[in-house]
């Protein structure tokens, strides 16, 4: 459509135009034959997107924000020591949500742009029973991807449960629930999901649900509680109605639609398409002269995180929207107006990327930067070239 922008943003992102229609689709009631068919089916496939074939999924009208607090609130009883792995702000979050239910939270940190080594993780680990260690797959403020693979076989092996904030990873950034331990994996529906905004998303393992069950301490949110809305997962899998709260009728719709086309991909050949198109963006990026947050032997591959060049500031991501892109502003408080962030996970196609950087040389050059015209379309276009 002409005068439309491209939204590459890491969350939400563009929606494939199917997942769009079925928003749009007149509301049935949520007790209705054809809406429990297709939230029912929806449950069946988020256990095949998360890799976790004996997980309990849960589908919530809500936020990734939510989904934390469905974890936090249902594992956790206060005095419980919680050990959180914190790669930027959604790690300190993951931590300011745990303290509200009475954890007594220890913090592992690296410095920006980069991730706590094993070794770190470990050495905390063994300084005290914990019952729980929460990891961000990627960090959306930062752009670090860490080793969920690792830390969860450490809190596997310190009889701790492993939780996986995957709200800027899950269906893009390889991970494999079940194969390798994760209890909880959770996540948001704008992201990589590829459904519009307003679901929280979260998969237990039963050794997660065990451990709430286990609990003597009341869950201190009523809405999360596990207790009233796991009867209603159960149901609607079953194919029968069930009602705790009115499920988003037209959000379940499209991320059953969504869902299936991540499956239709397959999740090997969408982790190695991310590789290669977070790959080219960052080539591009640097093939401008920019530095980036992220260090290269922890930059994620959903979104790409360049710090602006000296004497540029945040007013290029208007002549950026202007040459047709949207791209997102710094979130890290400690150097918010310092960089910009490009998000690429999804649908997001080679010409996508390449639009993003020509529309990225237009902004800088109206800025005032001077680089060689061409250098960043031209490296992406190397990069896609040669992963193709």
């Amino acid at each position: 459509m002409k005068g439309r922008r491209l939204l590459m943003i890491p969350g939400p992102i563009e929606f494939e135009p199917d997942v769009l229609q079925a928003m749009g689709q007149a509301t049935t009631s949520h007790v209705a034959a054809d809406f429990i068919e297709v939230f029912g089916r929806a449950l069946e496939r988020m256990r095949q997107v998360f890799l976790c074939p004996g997980g309990q999924p849960f589908v919530v009208a809500g936020s990734g924000t939510l989904a934390m607090d469905m974890a936090a609130s249902n594992l956790v009883e206060p005095g419980d020591h919680a050990l959180v792995v914190s790669t930027g702000y959604f790690g300190e979050r993951f931590a300011a949500i745990l303290e509200r239910y009475g954890a007594q939270v220890t913090m592992v940190r690296a410095p920006l742009g980069a991730a706590p080594a094993l070794d770190e993780v470990e050495e905390a680990l063994g300084q005290r029973d914990f019952k729980l260690v929460t990891v961000t797959h990627v960090d959306t403020s930062t752009g670090v991807l860490t080793d969920v693979k690792g830390v969860a076989a450490l809190a596997q092996r310190y009889g701790a449960l492993s939780v996986v904030d995957g709200v800027c990873a899950t269906a893009a950034e390889e991970c494999r629930q079940e194969e390798w331990g994760i209890d909880i994996c959770l996540t948001a529906s704008q992201k990589a999901i590829g459904t519009p905004p307003g679901l929280a998303l979260l998969m237990a393992s039963p050794r997660a649900l065990e451990a709430w069950r286990r609990r003597k301490a009341p869950v201190a949110n009523y809405y999360a509680d596990w207790a009233n809305w796991l009867p209603v997962m159960e149901a609607y899998e079953a194919r029968k109605a069930a009602y705790f709260a009115t499920p988003a009728v037209n959000l379940v719709a499209a991320l059953d639609v969504s869902l299936g086309h991540i499956l239709a991909e397959g999740l090997e050949a969408r982790f190695r398409r991310h590789v290669r198109i977070g790959a080219a963006c960052k080539e591009g990026i640097a093939a401008l002269g920019l530095t980036q947050l992220a260090q290269p032997a922890v930059a994620a591959h959903t979104m790409t995180a360049p710090y602006y060049p000296a004497g540029i500031g945040p007013e290029v991501l208007k002549a950026i929207l202007e040459a047709g892109v949207i791209l997102a502003g710094g979130l890290h408080p400690e150097i918010k107006g310092r960089y910009f962030r490009i998000g690429h996970m999804g649908s997001v196609s080679d010409g996508d990327i390449l639009a993003t950087l020509g529309a990225v040389e237009r902004g800088l050059a109206a800025a005032g930067y001077r680089f060689e015209a061409g250098a960043g379309v031209a490296a992406a276009q190397r990069e896609l070239l040669r992963g193709s």
